[in-house]
């Protein structure tokens, strides 16, 4: 049995938890972050309640002072615990909008509700078999002070993610009104050339993955160079390799885009570097 917590109230993860009028629920009206668990703990804290708090104040939403790092590393600890996570596992936290009001809200406070589930693995694993992808087509990101947050209008992942399953594929890549290919429907974009790290810059209206800045910073303490830059179709053509990074995953390789094959010597190396860190560090 596992347990959330809907704004301070614990309850078991076994029914209806989600309160009538909820905005969330009724308009896409909050932020959200998903966090990998490992040994027990949420890795990378800091970085998901940073991008959470400053999503929820781009919506001019109003959390209290009190939600910092340290108030949702005691209520996920809790969680955890009472759930008997000891291992590996995965965390959601929810900041949305109080109830009240229909497209205009009776107030912008917030309220908060967090879910935790158990993993197999307790580490970062490399998939064995490489993902196929392809371009999505039918609809384009638009560049917003709310593209590089986790908010929960998440539509256009939905209707890629099932084109991407009519189609036979394993993800789609999304692009900009520009051209410019911006990420997966659950992450962000990395490709490599000649040992070089390519990425969406936050500019083109990616999401700020927190994966993916760790990932990037790993690169550049491991000596492998990273450019931010604008990802055009026929940068997948002459690659050497694709990988896909998220909070839950890690590193996802891609193993075809279309007729073109890639490797995986890069995410392989970076996924163990990746393990090395949280493994020791929890």
């Amino acid at each position: 049995m596992t347990y959330v917590n809907n704004n301070g109230e614990i309850l078991e993860n076994s029914g209806t938890t989600i309160r009538s009028g909820n905005r969330a629920f009724l308009y896409g009206d909050g932020v959200f972050e998903s966090i990998r668990i490992i040994n027990g703990k949420p890795i990378n804290l800091d970085n998901h309640i940073k991008r959470m708090l400053e999503g929820a104040a781009r919506i001019k939403m109003r959390p209290p002072s009190f939600f910092n790092l340290t108030f949702f590393q005691e209520k996920i600890d809790e969680l955890l615990v009472k759930s008997g996570i000891v291992a590996g596992g995965k965390c959601r936290i929810s900041l949305d909008r109080a109830s009240g009001g229909t497209y205009a809200p009776e107030s912008n406070e917030v309220e908060f509700f967090i879910e935790v589930y158990p993993l197999d693995n307790n580490k970062f694993e490399l998939n064995a078999k490489g993902k196929e992808i392809d371009l999505y087509t039918e609809l384009k990101k638009p560049k917003t002070s709310l593209s590089n947050f986790k908010t929960k209008n998440g539509l256009i992942y939905v209707m890629a993610a099932i084109s991407a399953k009519e189609k036979g594929l394993d993800d789609y890549l999304i692009s900009n009104n520009t051209g410019g290919i911006l990420e997966s429907t659950s992450a962000n974009l990395f490709v490599v050339s000649n040992g070089v790290l390519y990425t969406p810059g936050l500019e083109e209206g990616c999401l700020a993955g927190t994966m993916r800045m760790q990932i990037i910073n790993l690169a550049l303490a491991n000596g492998i160079k990273v450019y931010e830059c604008n990802i055009l179709p026929q940068n997948l053509l002459v690659a050497d390799e694709i990988f896909l990074t998220n909070a839950i995953s890690g590193i996802t390789w891609v193993s075809g885009y279309r007729t073109k094959r890639y490797f995986n010597n890069t995410s392989r190396k970076l996924i163990d570097l990746l393990n090395a860190v949280w493994l020791t560090n929890t």
